[in-house]
């Protein structure tokens, strides 16, 4: 003898796609990807999307290209289009100027202090490291291999600089690990 089966009482479909939604948000966090690898900018913005984070991703071909928008040159100074971003995500290992070389120009501007760099490479070489924390990054990351595990590092990234933990004050934010 099997046992009777009931269906479930629950609310009835709706159109809308299962799984959780997203809030919209209301502002966005500018934030300036410098990568020459034309695939890994795709990828990034792609994993902006998906994570759905308050990120507005702007990119930089090579660090020259950073350098003048994060100077206000040319075309970069009207700051109402292209804002001082709120972080940085440097490729280290870049033709022509590369990452350390930027983040030592970058480090001795008096008015991008305050604004954090976290390279993201794919080397993983202990020399790389002390370098890039030598010219004050202030985080270094091993690029991921895959596409959920850049989309996990990007909402990783919003949580651990930008998300106020509970109780806490907003500048205990840049102390948590990425």
């Amino acid at each position: 003898m099997q046992p009777a089966r009931h269906k479930a009482a629950g609310p009835a479909r709706s159109s809308c796609p299962a799984g959780p939604t997203r809030p919209m948000p209301t502002a966005w966090i500018p934030l300036l990807h410098v990568e020459d690898d034309l695939n890994d900018r795709d990828l990034l913005q792609a994993a902006v999307s998906e994570a759905g984070v308050p990120f507005r991703v702007f990119s930089a071909i090579d660090a020259e290209m950073a350098m003048g928008y994060l100077s206000g040159a040319g075309i970069y100074s009207d700051r109402s289009r292209y804002p001082v971003p709120s972080l940085i995500l440097l490729d280290l290992k870049m033709r022509r100027v590369n990452g350390i070389e930027f983040l030592k120009w970058m480090r001795a501007q008096p008015d991008l202090a305050h604004c954090p760099v976290i390279v993201l490479s794919g080397s993983a070489l202990e020399e790389d490291v002390r370098q890039v924390y030598a010219c004050g990054a202030d985080a270094f990351i091993v690029k991921p291999l895959g596409f959920y595990a850049l989309v996990e590092l990007v909402n990783n990234l919003n949580f651990s600089w930008f998300v106020a933990p509970q109780n806490g004050p907003t500048e205990t934010n840049r102390l948590f690990p990425v």
